[in-house]
């Protein structure tokens, strides 16, 4: 019934989390999205964004994927629906309640393929030992990219694994911190790919390390 009405009027349940603050979850045109009180969290315009990031990466020969930040689950249906991956996902999010709405709203299962860790994403880093192809970032709180994942103790983390990143980098106003992880990259042997304004909103970075 909600689907059907959804082409009427929008229906939206909401949701409170400790962690992201009050979540939308609504019906509109037949489809299903998690929204914040001012960002789409999933299954809107955050899948678009990403399935742009996709298309720029060579997806052939990654066996192990990580996303930090995995929020209703869109980057995951993306990949297995419009990429056909069918090797290995670990997904991570630090809220249980978003965890709970991928699962029972979004039918994201854990199977042989994929594993969800409730963790924060930066303490997952810091203890992390596993090689991974390519590693998806979309951290954020609402609108914002929380400050420890602008720093160069968490980037460092990352170009430890020497993997392919793929990072949702739209942090408004904070462009010299962005330049400042570009220039980190950079020093650390990966080149970058910078896309502004995807969707009309945010901006991408696709940085891949250089192979001596």
């Amino acid at each position: 019934m909600k689907k059907i009405l959804s082409f009427i009027y929008p229906v939206t349940k909401k949701i409170h989390s400790e962690f992201s603050g009050d979540l939308e979850l609504t019906w509109y045109n037949g489809k299903k999205h998690l929204n914040t009180k001012n960002a789409n969290y999933s299954y809107g315009s955050l899948q678009k964004i990403l399935k742009f990031g996709l298309q720029k990466v060579d997806l052939s020969s990654v066996k192990e994927i990580l996303i930090l930040g995995m929020g209703g689950g869109s980057v995951i249906k993306t990949l297995q629906d419009d990429f056909k991956y069918q090797n290995n996902i670990t997904a991570i999010d630090i809220d249980p309640v978003i965890i709970k709405i991928a699962k029972e709203e979004f039918d994201i299962v854990e199977n042989e393929n994929l594993k969800i860790i409730c963790e924060d994403a930066q303490l997952f880093m810091q203890l992390n030992l596993q090689k991974f192809d390519l590693i998806i970032i979309d951290l954020f709180i609402d609108t914002k990219v929380p400050s420890p994942f602008l720093e160069t103790a968490f980037w460092q983390n990352l170009v430890n694994t020497h993997s392919t990143i793929l990072c949702n980098a739209s942090l408004e106003k904070e462009d010299k911190k962005l330049e400042g992880i570009i220039k980190f990259l950079e020093r650390n042997h990966y080149n970058i790919e910078k896309y502004e304004k995807v969707n009309n909103t945010n901006t991408l970075l696709i940085a891949n390390p250089i192979k001596e």
